[in-house]
């Protein structure tokens, strides 16, 4: 009677992916947040890993986590595997369906300036199935199931990114408030609507249009954008306005510029980056092809 011995076990995939994560990100909770899972279940497979290989990949401090040597020796091998892995359910994915794009972007950017153009894109391909994801930061295109990122870019742009909208700040409120409105000294008592992302932004005008003088705004913030340009709309308050997420507020006019085009131009602009699998690369370039030449017309 032959007698088949178990084969041995290698550690779990999951432990491994823990690994790599909070090693590349620096902590458990960096790790955690990407891969959607507590700081806790990521402690919990990196112990189980290491008791798996009998070694210690962290050293664990009282201000986180370090890597041992051992850690450092093969985060590079992880790191290479896994974003070999990625890119090969990448293309697997846009093999099976070419005619999907997935899109991520801001909140902001997907409401106010992308949904508009949408439609057209549309009209133009037919059989184009476009999804659009909502998130705060743009994700790892190597990693992430996305074909294409729309997010602000710091100046200078990357060579491989596509520049898609540049953008200013003005204040902008709804016609009948304008009429209140005679000069910017008029928003020391006004109710200043603000974006909390970009929180700074009153302060970046005002220095502009009254150079040498402090402002602090007297308003709300929020962290829906849409939702603060819905209350500019709806007379709330005075609103610090981006131009390339109230252009059709403006053409309609639901907002005006109660201080005419005194602007000033942020140092960050809209740019595309595509994912790199060659797969859903021409389906990518036609869309940013057309977004582009709605930024022209």
């Amino acid at each position: 009677m032959s007698v088949a011995p178990p084969r041995p076990k290698g550690p779990h995939l999951n432990a491994l992916r823990a690994f790599e994560a909070a090693a590349r990100l620096g902590g458990f909770r960096m790790a955690a947040g990407e891969l959607g899972v507590t700081p806790g279940a990521i402690a919990q497979h990196v112990k189980a890993l290491e008791e798996w290989a009998g070694a210690a990949l962290f050293e664990r401090q009282s201000q986180g986590v370090v890597l041992t040597a051992l850690g450092e020796r093969t985060l590079p091998e992880f790191t290479r595997a896994f974003d070999q892995l990625a890119y090969a359910v990448q293309s697997l994915r846009s093999i099976a369906t070419p005619t999907d794009i997935r899109i991520a972007t801001l909140p902001s950017i997907a409401q106010l300036w992308l949904s508009p153009r949408l439609p057209a894109i549309r009209r133009a391909v037919p059989d184009l199935r476009i999804s659009v994801t909502a998130l705060e930061q743009i994700p790892n295109m190597d990693r992430d199931p996305f074909d294409l990122a729309i997010f602000y870019e710091d100046l200078p742009v990357a060579a491989d990114h596509t520049v898609l909208a540049t953008d200013d700040i003005f204040p902008v409120c709804a016609p009948e408030l304008a009429n209140t409105m005679t000069s910017p000294d008029d928003l020391e008592q006004a109710t200043c609507l603000y974006d909390t992302t970009w929180a700074g932004d009153w302060q970046k005008w005002y220095a502009r249009a009254r150079p040498g003088r402090e402002f602090r705004p007297r308003g709300p913030g929020f962290s829906l954008y849409s939702l603060a340009v819905d209350e500019a709309c709806n007379g709330a308050g005075i609103l610090i306005g981006h131009r390339m997420l109230i252009e059709q507020h403006l053409a309609s006019g639901r907002l005006v510029a109660p201080f005419g085009d005194l602007s000033v131009r942020i140092d960050r602009t809209l740019t595309a980056t595509p994912s790199r699998h060659p797969e859903a690369r021409q389906t990518v370039d036609r869309v940013v092809a057309m977004l582009t030449h709605e930024k022209s017309r």
